[in-house]
């Protein structure tokens, strides 16, 4: 073996070493001292692996929650999660996802200086998720190689200002300012939030006149909240399915305590994953976010959606209790119309419906605040659905990305996609 197919099939190949070079290079320029190269290049490296084996765990819950739904109601239950489906995609697309995530950033950076779309893109694991959705979505269309590469940054670096500019007339509502901008791939469901409630509210009647018991703050930690869906979900699906269907997943231990013990087990893999996303995203989104300073001045930042939940708290429980009721109810019409279940989880709810809950109380109060949470639960439940048939054998897993940008966009590119190709 050559030199170039050793670099190629053994070094580039992975995608921890690719982001680790990603990383290497940033601080470089940045003339960072050696301790700091040094550091943050194995940690990036470190993080991926982590992901992987978060990956592995959380794999076998999905498989157990999948196969179950499927022998006791014939349908295919899908969970969004977006931390679940990239760790799954990383197993096949895991070279791509990491080129198309640094090649964006860079595209990012030209695209701000060189539009009127001002916004750096610093919600880095949002930037990591949707680069996996690109790969897949262009990968299923028969892309391949540097092709796929060079399409999925750009659209990556163009959706990195376009949705922060989308949702930034919403923000100056909500912060009263122009000083910082939403990077959160959630904007189509946050700004159609506000568009409803826009009409069907009243902006002076304030959900946050209405005071909040302190008991519901343990749904901000999305771990917590996580394993609570997930053990509540798998003990009403074993009970429901019975001890005859849940025996080949059990094997010999009790099927009730499998249920809890598996939704627990999701939950650790969950934790697991975020652990590497955390680490990897530490050192990745610093060594862009000196260039970007430097090259694009007088741009904003764009921050992900807990920037805006201080300044509505309130509005952040209605949000997300409105989405997910929203989400509820979609789930009995998803099989109406013969699509995928979309089964609603806290945590997608709780971020997502909660910044929909912001910016509807922006627009529209207290009733507004509702409305838009609902309005996002019910998109973060039908576009999953449709997503689905566009991401390839990604879309056979019993998991998909949770947040109403990753849908629309993922839609859209796999149709032109499929168009021209």
């Amino acid at each position: 073996m050559g030199f170039f197919e050793f670099l190629m099939n053994e070094i580039l190949s992975l995608p921890e070493v690719l982001v680790g070079l990603i990383v290497l290079t940033g601080l470089v320029l940045q003339r960072a001292k050696f301790a700091k190269v040094f550091s943050g290049t194995a940690k990036s490296i470190i993080g991926f692996v982590i992901l992987g084996a978060g990956a592995t765990v959380i794999i076998g819950s999905l498989d157990s929650l999948g196969g179950i739904i499927q022998d006791r109601f014939s349908i295919q239950g899908v969970i969004p999660n977006n931390e679940a489906i990239v760790a799954l995609a990383q197993q096949t697309l895991g070279t791509e996802t990491a080129l198309i995530m640094g090649f964006g950033f860079i595209a990012n950076i030209l695209f701000a200086r060189f539009t009127p779309f001002k916004y750096i893109f610093l919600t880095g694991h949002h930037a990591f998720f949707m680069a996996a959705l690109l790969s897949a979505v262009l990968g299923s269309s028969g892309m391949t190689g540097v092709t796929l590469v060079v399409t999925g940054s750009v659209i990556l670096g163009a959706v990195m200002v376009i949705m922060p500019a989308i949702a930034q007339p919403f923000m100056r509502k909500v912060t009263g300012g122009d000083e910082i901008a939403l990077g959160h791939f959630g904007t189509i469901g946050y700004v159609s939030a506000g568009l409803v409630s826009k009409y069907v509210g009243d902006e002076k009647k304030s959900a946050e006149d209405i005071k909040i018991p302190e008991q519901w703050s343990f749904l901000r930690d999305s771990l917590i909240a996580t394993a609570l869906t997930m053990v509540v979900m798998f003990l009403i699906l074993v009970l429901v399915a019975g001890p005859d269907v849940v025996a080949p997943y059990a094997g010999d231990q009790n099927y009730i305590m499998f249920g809890l013990m598996q939704g627990i087990t999701f939950a650790a893999g969950f934790s697991i994953i975020m652990a590497g996303v955390r680490m990897i995203l530490a050192e990745i989104v610093p060594a862009f976010r000196g260039i970007a300073e430097k090259l694009v001045p007088g741009a904003k930042p764009a921050l992900d959606v807990p920037i805006i939940f201080p300044y509505a708290p309130t509005a952040v429980i209605i949000g997300f209790l409105c989405s997910f009721i929203g989400g509820v109810i979609s789930m009995f019409f998803l099989g109406i119309f013969s699509l995928a279940l979309i089964i609603p989880g806290l945590v997608p709810h709780f971020f997502t419906g909660a910044g929909a809950g912001v910016f509807g109380n922006a627009m529209g109060g207290k009733v507004g605040a509702a409305v838009g949470g609902f309005t996002n639960g019910v998109i973060i439940s039908f576009i999953p659905a449709l997503l689905l048939p566009v991401l390839g054998g990604l879309g056979f897993e019993n998991t998909t990305f949770g947040d109403s940008d990753f849908g629309v966009i993922g839609i859209l590119i796999g149709l032109l996609a499929n168009l021209f190709s």
